[in-house]
């Protein structure tokens, strides 16, 4: 049992099938045979079942009565699918459960229809936010062309989820004009009304987050997946240490819970959740604080209602 009085988890962070392929990966037989490599490492590492372990009878289930299925075995009441195939796919697939999943709208910022699209998501299907991906944006964040899109966000207050940091695996994106949280900075401090949500306590750059959550507070930090790019610092970082920081500097209702679950046979990333619950736990934060982590700060975002409140607990 990782909480008390039958609290339930929300989940801001995962991915239903999409389209095949990563064109922003340099695709080179070195690089993929680098990747297959690193993979079977990872499945070790996490214990994560290889993809041969799926079998016919699980296959035949339909997508979303599996994902069901995984929120209720684990306890999470509500899960945040950030991409699919396209919105009109994540829309139709999320309606077969209203009161157990939420979509964002996911489609280039850069297209001459993006406002239009983002309306047409947010206003006739239903979708409750917006996901984007920094390093796939090829002009500055805060250019001309892309105001009227903030502006709609901001006005609506419709949150969005921006990823920033290293972006695929090998011969993916290590640098870019939007590689860094920063190059949010002035879309932030225009638009303090938009809540802006950064994931993966920011994949590399924690210390440009940490500045940007100092200056603006409508910036949120997602604690999802595996967060392996601490590894790659020059400098010791862990699990407890982006918590800590996090919490020591923004307090606990900007940090919201997520795990980047994203297929089968994987699964939801239990193991995620529990690191972090188990970090949250050995740092002593309050149980009303861990609740707000781990889904009522989303409740807020998404005008939920909020989850029981629990009486403090030490260690």
């Amino acid at each position: 049992m990782l909480f008390q009085n039958d609290f339930k988890v929300i989940d801001i962070h995962g991915h239903l099938p999409g389209k095949k392929g990563s064109g922003f990966i340099k695709r080179t037989e070195i690089g993929d045979q680098y990747n297959t490599e690193r993979s079977k490492r990872m499945m070790l590492s996490w214990d994560f079942p290889h993809p041969s372990e799926e079998t016919d009878e699980k296959k035949a289930i339909p997508i979303m009565d599996r994902w069901v299925q995984e929120l209720d075995r684990y306890g999470i009441e509500r899960f945040v699918f950030l991409t699919a195939e396209d919105n009109d796919d994540l829309a139709k697939k999320i309606k077969e459960y209203p009161g157990r999943f939420i979509g964002f709208a996911h489609h280039p910022i850069e297209n001459r229809d993006a406002l239009q699209e983002l309306k047409r998501a947010t206003e006739e299907l239903g979708l409750k936010g917006y996901k984007m991906f920094g390093p796939l944006v090829n002009r500055k964040l805060h250019d001309d062309s892309l105001m009227p899109v903030w502006e709609y966000l901001a006005e609506k207050q419709i949150p969005v989820l921006i990823h920033f940091g290293l972006l695929g695996r090998a011969g993916g994106i290590v640098e870019h004009q939007n590689m860094s949280p920063l190059s949010i900075f002035q879309v932030a401090r225009e638009f303090p009304e938009l809540p802006i949500i950064i994931p993966h306590f920011g994949a590399g750059y924690f210390q440009e987050l940490l500045h940007l959550c100092w200056s603006c507070p409508n910036v949120y930090v997602d604690t999802s997946g595996s967060n392996q790019w601490m590894r790659w610092m020059p400098y010791h970082l862990d699990l407890e240490i982006l918590f800590r920081k996090t919490y020591e500097l923004i307090g606990a209702e900007r940090i919201i819970f997520g795990t980047d679950s994203n297929g089968f046979p994987r699964g939801y990333s239990y193991r995620y959740l529990q690191d972090q619950v188990r970090v949250c736990r050995e740092i002593n934060m309050r149980e009303e604080d861990i609740e707000k982590i781990f889904g009522n700060n989303a409740r807020r975002l998404f005008n939920l209602e909020i989850g029981v409140k629990s009486e403090n607990v030490t260690q």
